[in-house]
């Protein structure tokens, strides 16, 4: 039998890095995404050799162990043996091998909450295959505590639970792992708009957003007032943000957007580079009222919010850069996971 699941990769609108410890412990963080075409997916298939096989399709990556509870971590499919390992803790089972296979639709570190979002794929096709009773809030509480506590990567709340939730959402983040998605009923009209204007730019730079994701908090335990502001900020801006798309208040969206940009560069060193300013202005430049570096910044995806039909003159704009315009849609679906 096959099992097969697959989880929406999103995009952060408004108050990006406040789902990250200790700001949201200490002050609680608000964060506005939308899930996109773009998906993590994941395949189980059993093969009754007494192997495990781990694939990672896109990237060309493979591993085969004997049958073991507990798969070595060595930076080499790490996410993948996480997962695995974490479920056979949990909920162990015996099997006769079976094969795990993976495919992201977007690049590792490109700011689409890649990595999260893999695991919560993951975590569906055993959920799928061992019939696990795990609901929404508690598959993607168990897919942060497998990339925060097991694996220890650094990194926030948000994408875990956009990738199992799926849509709009209006999330709230406060201590002890406490999160509250809000889902949004925007008419339908006001999405497609925004949908429209929306423009999906990847620079062709991926980064490392653990290192700016461990000096954001840093700088919160130190107490480095600038950049705890920046986030206070961003947190009204995501509130902002959702007046805005419930009301349909498209024009401010632009605004909204580029009120982020300016604080989100206070908040850690490399969040903003030379690249990053320059691909910016050009865009404004060109038509552009606002955007925003998606995920924690350095490289990856960028956003622009272009109203009207300027996104034509946007997209001419930036091509001098070598980056690539990607096609997507909102989705309001999350994980979804099946056998056949």
């Amino acid at each position: 039998m096959i099992h097969r699941s697959k989880a929406p990769l999103r995009v952060g609108l408004a108050g990006g890095g406040t789902d990250v410890s200790p700001y949201c412990d200490e002050f609680g963080g608000a964060i506005l995404n939308a899930t996109i075409s773009l998906n993590a997916n994941a395949t189980i298939e059993r093969t009754n050799d007494g192997k495990i096989s781990l694939e990672a399709l896109d990237r060309d990556e493979s591993e085969v162990f004997s049958w073991a509870d507990t798969l070595p971590l060595n930076g080499h499919l790490d996410l993948l043996k996480g997962v695995y390992n974490r479920i056979q803790k949990d909920y162990p089972f015996t099997n006769e091998g079976f094969r795990l296979s993976t495919y992201v639709d977007a690049p590792a570190g490109s700011g689409l909450g890649t990595s999260s979002t893999l695991v919560v794929a993951i975590v569906g096709a055993f959920v799928e295959m061992l019939q696990l009773p795990l609901g929404e809030y508690d598959i993607a509480h168990y897919a942060y505590e497998i990339e925060r506590s097991d694996l220890q990567l650094a990194g926030g709340r948000q994408d875990q639970y956009a990738a199992t939730f799926g849509g709009v959402n209006y999330m709230e983040f406060y201590s002890d792992d406490k999160v509250i998605v809000n889902p949004l009923r925007i008419r339908q009209r006001y999405l497609d708009e925004l949908e429209n204007n929306l423009l999906l730019y990847y620079t062709s730079t991926s980064r490392e957003s653990a290192k700016i994701i461990i000096e954001q908090s840093k700088n919160v335990t130190d107490k480095k007032s600038q950049s705890i502001e920046a986030m206070h900020q961003l947190k009204h801006q995501a509130q902002m943000m959702k007046e805005a798309l419930l009301k349909g208040q498209l024009d401010e969206i632009g605004r909204i957007l580029n009120i982020g940009f300016e604080q989100k560069r206070r908040m850690a060193a490399g969040i903003n580079n030379q690249l990053i300013d320059t691909i910016y202005e050009t865009a404004q430049k060109n038509g552009a009222s606002g955007g925003k570096i998606s995920g924690a910044g350095g490289g990856g995806f960028m956003i622009f919010y272009c109203p009207g039909n300027t996104k034509y003159k946007v997209r001419a704009s930036l091509e001098q850069f070598g980056g690539q315009y990607r096609n997507y849609q909102f989705v309001k679906h999350g994980l979804k996971t099946w056998t056949v």
